[in-house]
């Protein structure tokens, strides 16, 4: 319980610019494994192919969200 006290006040302690920085990062990160899933996906066989659809709209939603955060914080 004590360590994710500590989690919560550095996440609270960061700077705007460190906030900033973390939010491209996960982004970049992001578009990253989207781009990989799509790789995947086109040579994938079986149950993979329900697999990598699902990473794709799983990474695709994730980026969306990362992106509208972006628009706020600007």
């Amino acid at each position: 319980m004590e360590n994710m006290y500590l989690k919560e006040t550095d996440i609270m302690e960061k700077s705007e610019i460190e906030k900033k920085e973390e939010l491209l990062d996960d982004i970049i990160q992001t578009k990253k494994k989207l781009e990989q899933a799509r790789q995947n996906f086109e040579f994938a066989e079986g149950e993979l192919v329900d697999y990598y659809l699902y990473m794709i709209k799983a990474n695709q939603s994730k980026l969306n969200y990362l992106l509208k955060q972006a628009k706020i914080i600007n």
